[in-house]
């Protein structure tokens, strides 16, 4: 299976590492400059600095060389992905959707999204706990493959699967990806409590409680319980509230420290996508009156109407109640 992978940040540069492995990759890069240093030095000095990349991938900047593809993999961020899908010149032509995000303007997710451009493209989502520098060095990790269609799942899964990279396969797409998307929004809040020193106690906390608000967001969307426990949401949900790898994290990190969200964001190559799905996701939950009184203080605090100490005594204050 010839794979296709369309978008070289760090996270598709390093998919395109473990792909190659087993045959040519090719790697649709936006920058010039990325496709000219991926070809003639083996290296993505952008944004994957450092790592040598296999001889078996060649990028290239024209999206019409991908219809020779028999998969691809979309790694853009999420508030690209429609309008990268809607100049792909093979329409249905399988896709495996690795952003993690909702849709700011219409509160879609990636695969409903896909769904909407290119319904004759076959779906999957590929999603888990993957820091791209260590998934590029080959260090372990095992993430999860979301793909109704069976047959196709059991092909990408072959074609993906590595010694250092396990996909477990579902097929509970909507699970695969609530997880991905909430869990950003979840590590600002993480990153917030560290930059503001609250604690380990208080990371702790967000964690468990930003789980439980995960859970019931997904389960109200039709996602299953297991698929929120495993490798695309729990798992994913520690690593991201837990290190400053972590965009999302970082960009927290920089609120809970003082600096406004704005200078953040316009100081950034990489795209903390927490800050764009959390007004959203905000808005979904009050509509389907889902409770998620973190995501609400992240919101509070990202768009300036709160402060930070205000956002925390607020969360303290809720009431009292059951587990």
């Amino acid at each position: 299976m010839k794979i296709g992978i369309i978008g070289a940040g760090a996270w598709g540069t390093a998919l395109a590492q473990v792909l190659a492995a087993a045959g040519e990759v090719l790697l649709w890069a936006f920058e010039p400059e990325v496709v000219e240093a991926v070809n003639a030095q083996h290296e993505n000095i952008l944004y994957l600095p450092g790592t040598r990349l296999s001889p078996a991938i060649r990028a290239t900047g024209d999206l019409a060389e991908m219809a020779a593809c028999e998969a691809l993999l979309i790694v853009t961020p999420a508030q690209h992905v429609r309008g990268i899908l809607g100049r792909l010149p093979a329409p249905a032509t399988p896709l495996v959707l690795c952003a993690k995000g909702i849709e700011a303007g219409s509160g879609k997710l990636m695969s409903q999204v896909a769904e909407e451009v290119l319904p004759d493209a076959p779906l999957a989502v590929l999603s888990g706990p993957t820091f791209a520098h260590e998934v590029a060095a080959g260090l372990p990790t095992a993430i999860t493959l979301a793909c109704r269609n069976g047959a196709l799942g059991d092909r990408l899964v072959d074609r993906i699967a590595r010694p250092t990279f396990r996909p477990y396969l579902s097929d509970d797409v909507i699970g695969a990806e609530v997880g991905g998307a909430v869990k950003n929004v979840l590590a600002i809040a993480c990153g917030i409590a560290e930059g503001a020193g609250l604690g380990l106690n208080a990371r702790a906390a967000l964690i468990s409680r930003g789980f439980a608000e995960m859970s019931r967001f997904g389960l109200a969307l039709g996602a299953r319980s297991e698929t929120l426990a495993g490798l695309s949401g729990l798992g994913d949900l520690v690593l991201t509230c837990s290190s400053t790898n972590s965009r999302n994290f970082s960009f927290g990190k920089g609120l809970g420290e003082g600096t406004p969200a704005t200078d953040l964001l316009t100081n950034r190559r990489t795209v903390a996508e927490g800050a764009h799905t959390a007004p959203v996701l905000r808005a979904l939950a009050r509509r389907m009156e889902v409770e998620m009184p973190i995501v609400e203080g992240v919101c509070a605090l990202t768009e300036g109407r709160m402060t930070l100490r205000e956002t925390i005594d607020a969360l303290l204050s809720r009431p009292l109640r059951g587990e």
